[in-house]
């Protein structure tokens, strides 16, 4: 079996705000209307106030990170033209679904028509990850088994504690929300990728979706590209985290495949039990306590997550070249994610605007923005 080329990408999801009043603005068909940017810059998401960016195929964290610092400063380069901000996170923290246009496009008409009002709903934004597997079996297996560490790396990357105006309590709110559409959340196990295929055919067979794009699990198999494209974290408000997690999925799937290699595996749990974590993280993130559900008993997120990064991937980071990406993981669980950084905010100001101008001003960090 061919070792994968673990290449990387990442998509990442903007909000485009008015900097006055920190609403959300109506503003992707505009610019593509225009001309003003290419649809391989930045795509048009279901509704129009979000902006969507895709990296080129990279092969390790520090070009991803160029990609990042490049995509980030085109999108803001390109709003501040209209007198408009960008902000990277998992919801707004005040904006109303209700009052957000859908893109006027087929895809996403047939998204609303299907899904009816939860399309509407659908006002959150997230980073999706992929890393490259050219092996069928071996990508299916490792799907299998990184979804014990799905609500690891969610809870670094947890920035969506508000909800139309509201503390939620929660670090993921983004997480309850996205989980209204069907065929999300943690997978099904499979064994082998023939089995993936055939539940795949069945609901495309049944008309229940066109094809495999609207399967969208917390980890899946690309529909186009030779990729495990990992889709369980919230919008990483700083570079240096969205960084670090596209960082960790790699270092993961490269660690899986060593263990693969030597004829060992990490071994599967139950879907309850992964799904238990996950909610723990959507809750808590990095401040509460995960399974660990090798001792069948619970710890701080902080020690269970800080073992992930130095047990467990210590091995395949040196010679993936991605330590001090993987690393900052580690800062994270020190200052705590963006979610706790926005409610320190609100708790300091009471003001929810506040909120607006720090997740625009962090946003922002490191990114020169093109000429």
């Amino acid at each position: 079996m061919k070792a994968p080329s673990l290449t990387l990408g990442v998509e990442e999801e903007y909000q485009v705000v008015d900097p006055t009043t920190g609403e959300l603005q109506s503003f992707i068909t505009q610019i593509l209307k225009d001309g003003r940017i290419t649809v391989e810059d930045v795509k048009p998401e279901l509704h129009q106030s979000v902006l969507e960016v895709g990296s080129k195929v990279c092969n390790t964290p520090s070009e991803i990170r160029d990609e990042i610092v490049r995509l980030r400063g085109a999108v803001i380069d390109l709003a501040a033209k209209d007198g408009l901000k960008t902000l990277a996170a998992g919801t707004h923290p005040y904006s109303s679904w209700m009052d957000q246009e859908i893109t006027p496009l087929e895809r996403y008409a047939g998204v609303a028509e299907d899904l009816a009002e939860l399309a509407q709903r659908n006002l959150i934004f997230g980073m999706h990850v992929h890393v490259g597997i050219e092996d069928q079996d071996f990508l299916i297996d490792a799907m299998r088994v990184s979804r014990y560490f799905l609500p690891h790396i969610l809870a670094l990357s947890t920035s969506s504690p508000f909800w139309m105006g509201k503390k939620t309590g929660l670090k993921s709110y983004r997480s309850i929300a996205f989980r209204n559409f069907p065929r999300t959340g943690v997978p099904p196990t499979f064994e082998q990728y023939a089995e993936y295929e055939y539940i795949l055919q069945m609901l495309v067979n049944a008309n229940c979706i066109p094809d495999a794009s609207k399967i969208w699990w917390d980890v899946r198999p690309h529909h186009l590209y030779p990729t495990l494209e990992f889709r369980v974290c919230d919008m990483c408000t700083r570079v240096d985290e969205a960084v670090c997690l596209a960082a960790m999925f790699q270092a993961l799937v490269a660690k899986l495949w060593k263990l693969r290699r030597d004829n060992m595996t990490f071994r599967s749990y139950p879907l309850s039990l992964i799904e238990e974590n996950k909610w723990r993280a959507v809750r808590y993130g990095v401040g509460g306590n995960l399974l660990d559900l090798g001792e069948e008993r619970e710890r701080p997120a902080k020690d269970v997550i800080r073992e992930l990064v130095e047990w467990f991937l210590d091995d395949v980071v040196d010679d993936l070249g991605s330590r001090s990406q993987v690393e900052y993981a580690l800062k994270i669980l020190s200052e705590g994610s963006s979610a706790d950084r926005q409610l320190a905010v609100y708790e300091e100001t009471g003001d929810l605007k506040a909120v607006v101008d720090h997740l625009i001003a962090e946003t922002a960090e490191g990114v020169t923005t093109p000429g």
